[in-house]
Formats: structure tokens, C-alpha cells, sequence
């Protein structure tokens, strides 16, 4: 196991992605548990995150507690599933700024086409968080964080839900110093490059298309 990738094995995270990956799971119940594992993901994926000494009066005494420093945070979901995690951070994170890249998979080239970018301008000065539900080939993923990187990002966080070992080596491969932070490392892929076992495509199901 990579030293860059976090595998979440909490129990509340296994469970819920058990449903999550359920085919009998509706629209309205998948999009709750992909923002419930995400805020659980996201308690992982940001527990580095430096903190300094802040003076407070509590209701009895005053006292020193710890308040995170340093860097904001950005939040970047890939269009269109990465957006059904986005809440699941800004719970957490709630005054994170929140960027958006619009990412499809070529289904015969399996390679990523973007169509559209819109991020902050100070990502310089921020840790990025890039939500991307499936790390299936790793290609969108990759170019998604090249995408944020090239805005200005220098640290990134990739949070997906499931991950394939193919996706792993290729952003490992292409971006050494992103860490991954998933719910699940599957088998692998199908002839089609879907994640197997699964829990189908994230986007179709969060938002009941097919």
C-alpha cells in the first residue's frame, strides 16, 4: 500500500458503501450515502492540516485552543458526479471556495475531454481537494488535477469513493505528490474500463439519468 493513498476502513464507511454499491439503492438514498461517506472521507482527508494556538474565553475561564492555520481550502468536483460530494466537504469545510471542472470520459478512447473550468483565482494560496467518485482508469482524474495545478494549485488531495488499482499507478504515475483518500480499492476494471465490483455509473445514479 502507497504511502500516498489512504484507504478509509472505517466501519460507518464500509457500511454505507455497501448500500451505496446495492443496485436496489434509489436515486434519493444513493445521494445521501455519496455525501455521507464523502464528509467521512473528508474528516480523513484533511486531519493533516496545520493548527496553531488561538486564546478564548470559555464560559468559565480563558484558555488556549487549537484553530487550523495556514492555507485555505479549495474544493474542485469534476462535473457532473463530483458534485454529489461537494456538500459532504462544505459540511466540514464550510468556507472552503469551491471550483468546478467539467470532465467526460471518451467511452471508445476511454481518454478525458474537458469542456469546461471555472476556479478559483487564488488557488496558489490554497489546498486544493479534488472530488472525483469513481478513480476508474485514472485519466480524468489526472487531468482534472492538472487542470488545478495549472490554475495554481501546489498541493492536491484527490477524494474519491472507489478506486481501481489501474487509476492508483496512473496518478501516482503522472502527479507523485497527490495522496488519494478512498471508501474502497476494488478488483479492477471490465472491458469497458468500469470499476469492478462497483457501484455503477456515480453520475447516472446520484441523479437518476441513465
Amino acid at each position: 500500500m502507497s504511502p500516498r493513498l489512504t484507504v478509509v476502513e472505517h466501519p460507518l464507511v464500509q457500511h454505507k458503501l455497501s448500500y451505496l454499491r446495492d443496485v436496489d439503492t434509489p436515486t434519493v438514498h444513493f445521494r445521501k450515502l455519496a455525501n455521507e461517506i464523502t464528509l467521512l472521507l473528508t474528516y480523513e482527508a484533511t486531519k493533516d492540516l496545520p493548527t496553531e494556538d488561538y486564546e478564548i474565553e470559555t464560559p468559565l475561564e480563558r484558555t488556549t485552543a487549537q484553530r487550523i492555520s495556514g492555507k485555505k481550502v479549495a474544493v474542485c468536483p469534476v462535473l457532473r458526479a463530483g458534485v454529489g460530494m461537494l456538500d459532504g466537504v462544505l459540511s466540514l469545510v464550510s468556507s472552503a471556495r469551491v471550483g468546478f471542472i467539467g470532465m467526460y470520459r471518451d467511452e471508445e478512447t476511454l481518454q478525458p475531454v474537458q469542456y469546461y473550468s471555472k476556479l478559483p483565482t487564488d488557488l496558489s494560496e490554497r489546498d486544493a481537494i479534488v472530488l472525483d467518485p469513481m478513480l476508474a482508469t485514472g485519466h480524468s482524474s489526472a487531468a482534472a488535477i492538472e487542470a488545478v495545478k495549472d490554475a495554481g494549485a501546489h498541493s492536491v488531495t484527490l477524494v474519491c469513493i472507489v478506486a481501481a488499482p489501474p487509476g492508483i499507478e496512473y496518478i501516482h504515475e503522472h502527479h507523485p505528490d497527490v495522496h488519494i483518500v478512498c471508501a474502497a480499492v476494488d478488483r479492477g476494471l471490465d472491458h469497458r474500463g468500469f470499476i469492478v465490483p462497483g457501484l455503477g455509473d456515480a453520475g447516472d445514479r446520484l441523479y437518476g439519468t441513465k
